[in-house]
């Protein structure tokens, strides 16, 4: 039996190679991009007022004070949008503009609306200024933000919508992104069904739908191939022969791995030839875990235990952290947290545990190890937000200790 350090080391040498795509910029949130992307242009293109205003000269404001009030004529008018103005303005003119509008040639200020009075006679309008204006007030500069060619993000970052927005401002286009994992899921047991409605020996496939559910959050397709029953053994090792030969890189079982008398699934798995294998991690929930790289192929075996809790941490700890490294992603970075109360466990075994994260007003982590840990029980998986990781060669957890803790549903970030 490994231990769950081991069987970490054992998944990073297990790289598979994933392609690479052209998608739409503006479909790529999620997406892991394979290469730097760059501006297509200046942003914003060209000078343009950050108010709604007047544009003038800011020469035009020089000596007026509050006993020497100033009138400029207002000789047309700039909407955001609209075509740059044409003509030249002249000394003491102004040009009604719009936040957005670009600015026309001859000034260099924006007047804000509510810095000014407007008036007219029976052919002009005017602007009545009472204060000076320095040059370059309120105008948003050509390239302020970005230049052409400015790095916008750096290949195998994680693309999001804070990027969409970039990539449509700036005019970028296509790109390329790494592929979909493509992942194909199997159920085994004869307890298993996918109806609502079922006898008391029976099971609902919950681990199939937890799995689906996080498909968008963790970068990968689904593909559900059905349930296992106990005697399908020559089933199964027809459909991995085929999968083989597909665009799969991800095989998930669910149940079968253990010891029982229907615990197919590794049998089979041994019959293909394999250049990284392992079976049991000293670890609860989850113990039983396989995995399995497929030799000379850009593919890989997770084998998970059937229990739901299980499931969803061999789920969360093996199979996230290697999408995470064939993505080209650095690994998670843990949430520190302080122990509410105290848990023990054994020495030898790494343990997830279901836990509630919290802060106090001084913003201090604190992590609740909650009741009922046992593998089958949903119920403090619902009221629990987080993961604690308790590793192997410590038994007892104190309140106070300080513990590493994981996100149910998503990466782990990192703001700082």
């Amino acid at each position: 039996m490994k231990s769950y350090n081991d069987a970490v080391k054992i998944l990073k040498k297990s790289n598979i190679k994933i392609s690479d795509q052209f998608i739409k910029s503006i479909n790529s949130v999620n997406r892991i991009c394979s290469e730097n992307i760059y501006s297509n242009q200046h942003y914003p293109s060209a000078d343009n007022s950050s108010v709604d205003g007047f544009a003038i000269n800011a020469r035009d404001t020089n000596g007026i004070s509050q006993k020497k009030f100033k009138r400029l004529k207002v000789v047309g008018s700039i909407s955001a949008g609209s075509k740059p103005f044409k003509k030249i303005l002249k000394k003491d003119q102004a040009i009604e503009i719009m936040t957005g509008g670009i600015l026309p040639i001859g000034t260099n200020c924006i007047i804000p609306i509510e810095k000014c009075s407007l008036i007219k006679d029976k052919i002009n309008k005017y602007i009545l200024i009472k204060q000076k204006f320095k040059k370059f007030e309120n105008v948003r500069f050509k390239g302020s933000d970005f230049k052409k060619k400015d790095l916008l993000i750096k290949k195998n970052t994680l693309i999001n919508s804070n990027h969409i927005m970039a990539f449509k401002a700036l005019g970028v286009g296509n790109i390329k992104v790494k592929k979909k994992i493509n992942v194909v899921f199997f159920s085994s047991g004869n307890e298993i069904s996918e109806d609502n409605s079922i006898p008391s020996w029976k099971i609902r496939n919950s681990n199939h739908h937890y799995i689906k559910s996080l498909k968008n959050n963790f970068l990968f397709d689904f593909k559900n191939l059905g349930i296992l029953r106990d005697n399908d053994e020559k089933k199964f090792h027809k459909k991995l022969h085929k999968i083989l030969k597909s665009n799969v890189n991800i095989i998930i079982t669910s149940g079968g791995v253990s010891k029982g008398k229907f615990d197919f699934i590794p049998l089979i798995i041994k019959k293909f030839k394999l250049s990284h294998f392992f079976k049991d991690v000293a670890l609860r929930p989850g113990k039983p875990i396989l995995f399995a790289k497929i030799k000379n192929k850009e593919k890989v075996i997770f084998g998970l235990p059937g229990n739901p809790m299980s499931s969803a941490a061999c789920f969360r700890f093996f199979v996230i952290p290697f999408i995470i490294n064939i993505l080209g992603q650095k690994s998670e970075k843990p949430i520190r947290g302080v122990l509410k109360n105290s848990f023990l466990k054994k020495r030898k075994f790494t343990r997830f545990a279901k836990s509630k994260l919290s802060t106090t007003k001084n913003g201090k982590i604190l992590v609740e190890i909650l009741k009922g840990q046992e593998s089958f029980r949903i119920k403090p998986f619902i009221k629990s937000n987080i993961w604690a990781l308790l590793p192997a060669g410590k038994s007892q957890f104190k309140k106070g200790d300080t513990v590493d803790c994981f996100s149910h549903n998503h990466f782990n970030q990192t703001f700082v």
